[in-house]
């Protein structure tokens, strides 16, 4: 069997196609931990969490925010198919600054009413796409 050079990878939301790239690595927040994917990765089926996937070209670096869903790696793809999804830079910033703002005010509240783990989950969010948004794309520099 011959080494795959790449991954090809697909990242899907109900309503839209994100990502479909050929790629040279992808970082996916897991339920378990983040993980990263190589060429000839073990097939492995994982379930996401909230949190900052990654995938790089050469040696750009692409960002998405991501919730929830499924991972499906095999030794030549990547599919992801989340919850929701984000491209760095397709991020409004004033919005996730205030569902931020929104989150931190039900949770130091504390009203008798208030749902803590979803104000939790919706904080987390907010946080995950601004740190997103502020990664619209990494070159390294003097290599990776």
């Amino acid at each position: 069997m011959e080494f795959p050079s790449s991954l090809t990878f697909e990242l899907v939301t109900p309503e839209r196609a994100i990502v479909r790239e050929a790629v040279d690595e992808v970082q996916v927040p897991g339920a378990g931990g983040y993980f990263g994917v190589l060429p000839g990765h073990t097939p492995l089926l994982a379930m996401l969490q909230v949190g900052e996937l990654w995938f790089r070209q050469g040696s750009e670096r692409f960002f998405v925010s991501v919730a929830y869903g499924f991972a499906e790696v095999l030794p030549d793809r990547v599919t992801v198919l989340a919850q929701v999804a984000e491209r760095a830079e397709e991020v409004d910033v004033d919005r996730a600054e205030a569902a931020q703002q929104r989150a931190q005010a039900r949770l130091g509240g504390r009203a008798a009413d208030i749902d803590v783990e979803r104000a939790r989950i919706a904080l987390l969010k907010s946080l995950v796409r601004l740190r997103v948004a502020s990664k619209v794309r990494v070159r390294p520099s003097g290599g990776f």
